[in-house]
């Protein structure tokens, strides 16, 4: 009768070896134990020969892991996130770990509520990306003591926290250095509630310092906070009030995030306003969408890629190091210039 459920001790007799030698290569630590790459690829493709499948449950009842990690990010149908959710994955796959993935859409209640339902799923760790307006909402998670990390959206008072960010200051002040450079004056910067998301607060402050350095116009009109939950017309309002008249207020945009910058340029189209003939536009953040559109549009990109790999590494150490040395990693960002913000 043939055998349905290959084990460890089947790959270990058809290669003469130890079934201890084995679960260690397949659990990724031959190199820490001193076995050879050969052996390792010979162990490696014995069992997909047999199509091995390893048993997670046994694996979490031997280890008192669930090989899990929990993700909550704040808005999955995001471009941003759904990418950072991907790399996400595709790392965590490679060193043996699952996600279940979870999306708080800037709901502080609906957030804590999927944290505690990830904890109660014993996930091995939690990456977050909060909406909240500070730590206290962490109280959950360390009573539980599982480790965690915060990517994107971090704190001030993060010290004994790990986390992992771009240098959102210093992105947008690349984004204003670049409009200044091709003769923009009035630079208008859309920001998007809640202000207190460190993204979004980082990203203003970097607008600032750059009307400052540069000496530009301004006043505080030209700092408009559009409301997540109605960004559309918002931003209508705002093109109304400042661009189509006679002597317009500003000959820029420069939109705080991906959402906000989609939604100028269905904007534009709708009321035939030209970029960069009418006025020059930049996003911070850079989604595929920008360089398909006409015009091309210039954006802030973050190395999202990077981002999200160390973000699983940074986890996981945790997880199997059981380390208690906090990290925090800040990652440079990279302006990228198209059409939109181009004058001939």
């Amino acid at each position: 009768m043939k055998k349905d459920k290959i084990s460890l001790k089947d790959i270990a007799n058809s290669l003469g070896v130890s079934t201890t030698l084995v679960s260690l290569v397949l659990n990724n630590k031959g190199e820490v134990h001193g076995i050879s790459k050969e052996t390792q690829a010979k162990v490696i493709a014995k069992a997909k020969e047999l199509n091995y499948m390893p048993s997670f449950m046994a694996r979490g009842l031997r280890t008192g892991r669930s090989f899990t990690i929990g993700v909550v990010v704040s808005d999955i149908s995001n471009p941003f996130y759904s990418r950072m959710v991907r790399y996400m994955e595709d790392e965590a796959s490679k060193n043996g770990y699952t996600l279940l993935i979870s999306s708080s859409d800037e709901s502080h209640n609906k957030e804590s509520k999927l944290i505690k339902m990830l904890i109660d799923r014993q996930v091995d760790g939690l990456i977050i990306s909060s909406s909240q307006p500070n730590l206290s909402f962490l109280s959950d998670v360390e009573a539980s003591s599982i480790p965690y990390v915060l990517i994107d959206r971090v704190f001030e008072d993060n010290l004994n926290v790990n986390t992992i960010s771009v240098d959102n200051i210093q992105g947008s002040y690349k984004a204003v250095e670049h409009l200044v450079s091709q003769g923009y004056k009035k630079i208008a910067m859309l920001a998007v509630t809640p202000i207190y998301v460190s993204t979004i607060r980082e990203r203003i402050d970097g607008y600032l310092r750059s009307v400052d350095a540069f000496n530009l116009e301004y006043g505080s009109e030209l700092l408009v906070e559009l409301d997540f939950y109605n960004l559309r017309q918002s931003i209508l309002n705002i093109i109304n009030s400042m661009i189509l008249k006679p002597e317009p207020e500003i000959d820029a945009i420069f939109a705080i995030n991906n959402n906000v910058a989609v939604e100028c340029l269905k904007s534009f189209k709708e009321l035939g306003i030209e970029v960069p003939q009418n006025l020059g536009f930049i996003s911070f953040d850079d989604i595929d969408l920008y360089e398909l559109t006409s015009p091309s549009v210039s954006a802030i990109a973050q190395p999202l890629e990077t981002l999200s790999t160390q973000a699983v590494n940074m986890i996981i150490q945790n997880i199997e190091n059981k380390t208690h040395e906090f990290q925090q990693m800040k990652l440079d960002t990279e302006l990228i210039i198209r059409e939109s913000t181009l004058r001939e």
